[in-house]
């Protein structure tokens, strides 16, 4: 189990979240924050503390059609290279060093709403 950030985040990036993360795995692109699957441990304190509601749980983001969408977004955002970028960022064991990445996947960069 993990969770996923979803739209509503998009253009928000309120933090609050990133303030309860024990393990810093919630990392910051330029529009929307996104959690790193294999580094999360599934506590909840983010989904908690979101003011705006945009993180759930994994298994609740697949039974819903926007919400799995960006599930396989914060997925390709650890897993493919971003824009302007030749590696994947992968798993680099928390956030807090790498600092704002400031790029988003294209589907984020993009994203005019629904």
């Amino acid at each position: 189990m993990s969770y996923v950030i979803g739209s509503d985040c998009i253009d928000v990036l309120d933090r609050s979240c990133i303030d309860v993360c024990p393990v810093d795995c919630i990392y910051v692109g330029e529009r929307k924050s996104y959690i790193n699957e294999a580094e999360c441990i599934d506590c909840g304190a983010c989904e908690v503390e979101c003011p705006v509601s945009a993180i759930v749980v994994d298994r609740v983001a697949r039974k819903d059609e926007l919400l799995s969408t960006f599930l396989r977004d914060s997925a390709a955002f650890f897993a493919e290279p971003l824009p302007g970028r030749s590696e994947p960022l992968g798993n680099p064991g928390g956030a807090g060093p790498l600092g704002d990445l400031g790029v988003d996947t294209p589907l984020v960069a993009g994203y005019a709403g629904q």
